[in-house]
């Protein structure tokens, strides 16, 4: 069995450990290298918008693979990072697209108040896949709406 990430040689896994195989996740590509090329286009992206913030990447059961705050980055975007990246990882789908499905009247109502206050339902989080398989997610706290999905898209893009 290779250990290396698909696509071959790209974010290869780094096992000093070689008594312990991969994870799931690691297998499909979601080594802590593509966590790190994830959280640095993110990073980049917060630069060129000028906004500081914070960037998590999870596996597919939503355990923290990497995590990176810029200096004065709220607080408060630590956990919301987090959140985000977990979000999308347990519904399979950006965080963005849940405001309108939870809103009053909408089949989901009160859905965001489920998962012990983790679920956020705005933009920042996307899943991950790896040739149609969910391996994480990202989240990205810290600027606007617009500029947290600017960042998580950057991520995205890095992972491939």
């Amino acid at each position: 069995m290779s250990l290396e990430a698909d696509p071959p040689g790209r974010f290869p896994i780094d096992n000093v450990d070689a008594g312990r195989g991969p994870t799931a996740s690691q297998a499909a590509g979601l080594t802590l290298g593509a966590a790190k090329a994830c959280m640095k286009a993110a990073m980049a992206k917060g630069r060129e918008l000028r906004v500081a913030i914070s960037v998590a990447v999870v596996d597919q059961g939503g355990q923290l693979v990497a995590f990176e705050r810029m200096d004065a980055a709220d607080l408060v975007t630590i956990g919301l990072a987090q959140d985000k990246a977990w979000t999308a990882v347990v519904n399979r789908m950006p965080t963005r697209d849940l405001a309108p499905l939870v809103q009053p009247g909408a089949d989901f109502f009160g859905y965001e108040s489920i998962g012990r206050g983790r679920t956020i339902v705005f933009a920042g989080g996307m899943p991950l896949a790896r040739n149609g398989v969910l391996v994480g997610g990202v989240g990205v706290s810290g600027g606007s709406l617009e500029e947290d999905q600017a960042a998580v898209d950057a991520a995205v893009t890095a992972f491939g």
